[in-house]
């Protein structure tokens, strides 16, 4: 379904090159659980920036669905991502006036009756019916994170990229978020690459990638 060939991504500072991908092949199969493990650094959320066209790559090239994301124009990349991918970061990046179920409204590509029961079944699903119209800032840090993991989802994407959204989170709530992951993708729904550098939140992966100086080891 996802596939990258060679790619490559450089950063250039005056006459240095720092290779942040280094000819990197890989293939995302429908329906799986791909983990990107690596030190800071390693080049594994760049990976991710590039699987997922938020990033072009110096050389090389991202196959999606058949379609080559070098013949897309940038507003097509955009309208590719809004429509079939779903993204989870580091930090929520909720709207702190909107209510939980509005943030999650927010990743919705239409909003319509179906879709508002929809996002207030994921916010179940995910632990917090009764905190719906609570705003961010009424919210625990972990709440406010799988709020952001119900936006992701609400729109049904194929693929989910989350790049390190655990990182600020406890244990045992950033095992509750990867496990809200790995039910999206369990239930046929699309598939998950998760960036992280905690081995201990990939135990449910179907392949788990170790990422070092650029490529994948």
């Amino acid at each position: 379904m996802l596939r990258a060939q060679d790619l490559v991504l450089d950063y250039r500072s005056g006459h240095s090159v720092a290779h942040a991908v280094n000819t990197v092949s890989l293939a995302v199969e429908g329906g799986s659980f791909i983990g990107l493990i690596g030190p800071s650094g390693s080049g594994k959320s760049s990976l991710m920036y590039l699987l997922s066209g938020l990033k072009r790559p110096t050389r090389g090239n991202v196959i999606f669905e058949g379609q080559e994301y070098s013949s897309m124009s940038m507003p097509g990349l955009m309208s590719l991502r809004r429509h079939r991918f779903g993204f989870v970061f580091q930090q929520h990046f909720l709207i702190n006036y909107l209510s939980a179920l509005e943030n999650v409204m927010v990743g919705a590509v239409k909003r319509n009756h179906e879709t508002a029961a929809y996002a207030q079944e994921l916010l179940r699903r995910v632990g917090l019916s009764d905190k719906m119209r609570k705003r961010p800032y009424e919210l625990s840090m972990g709440e406010r994170q799988r709020v952001a993991v119900a936006r992701a989802m609400v729109h049904k994407p194929a693929v989910v990229f989350a790049d390190e959204p655990t990182a600020s989170l406890d244990q045992s709530t950033g095992h509750e978020v990867i496990s809200l992951l790995a039910e999206y993708r369990s239930q046929g729904s699309g598939s998950v690459v998760v960036v992280t550098h905690d081995p201990n939140m990939l135990t449910g992966a179907d392949r788990v990638l170790q990422m070092r100086d650029g490529q994948l080891n």
